[in-house]
């Protein structure tokens, strides 16, 4: 089975090339999908989050306060690296499992939509690594956008990231997602077409 690493920024549009591949039945592992699942099916993991970071982050009915912790990691890059710390092996853990599921199944290709896929060493796994790029300017008005956030706030997400800019050594494609849609469906075409003559040497 082909794997497909897919990756990007905030903002910079990679669920949409990632509804793409869904639109064209090739299976997707969505990683943000993975890690909210493991808050659900492993409640240790809150326990150590609440061991490390303390119970202001859970409200007096005991629930996770999700936005609130989220502001704090993002504001520090040892905060997110102590929480990623935590729950990383769950997420690599389940990411695999999933993956070596349509493996045996004879599915011919896999895309994993993963916003750490670099930072996390996944990458490393994949036979194939897309990143989905914009410039900041636009990352920043999309996200303000999107999700109601201050430039601020905005900023202090993509800083809490490797830039863009860094990913693009880390790849083998690039898909330029600042412009019209029809312009991101021609480059998906034009990767996945040279997947393939990859694939048949």
């Amino acid at each position: 089975m082909l794997k497909i690493g897919l990756t990007g920024g905030i903002g910079s549009g990679k669920s949409t090339i990632s509804r793409i591949f869904k639109e064209r039945q090739i299976l997707v592992v969505d990683a943000d999908n993975v890690a909210r699942g493991e808050l659900k099916e492993h409640p240790e993991i809150l326990t150590d989050v609440k061991n490390k970071f303390g119970d202001s982050f859970f409200d007096e009915r005991g629930e996770f306060k999700r936005k609130d912790f989220g502001n704090f990691i993002f504001s520090s890059d040892i905060h997110k690296k102590e929480y990623e710390d935590i729950i990383m092996p769950y997420i690599k853990k389940d990411i695999k499992r999933t993956m070596d599921l349509y493996e045996s199944l004879n599915e011919n290709v896999c895309v994993l939509d993963a916003p750490t896929l670099i930072e996390s060493g996944i990458y490393k796994d994949m036979d194939i690594n897309i990143l989905v790029w914009v410039d900041q300017a636009t990352q920043i008005e999309r996200v303000k956008k999107r999700d109601g956030l201050s430039e601020k706030e905005v900023i202090m997400r993509i800083n809490s990231q490797m830039s863009l800019e860094e990913k693009k050594t880390y790849v083998d494609f690039i898909i330029d997602n600042r412009k019209d849609f029809e312009s991101t469906i021609k480059q998906i075409d034009r990767i996945m077409e040279s997947i393939s003559i990859m694939k048949g040497k």
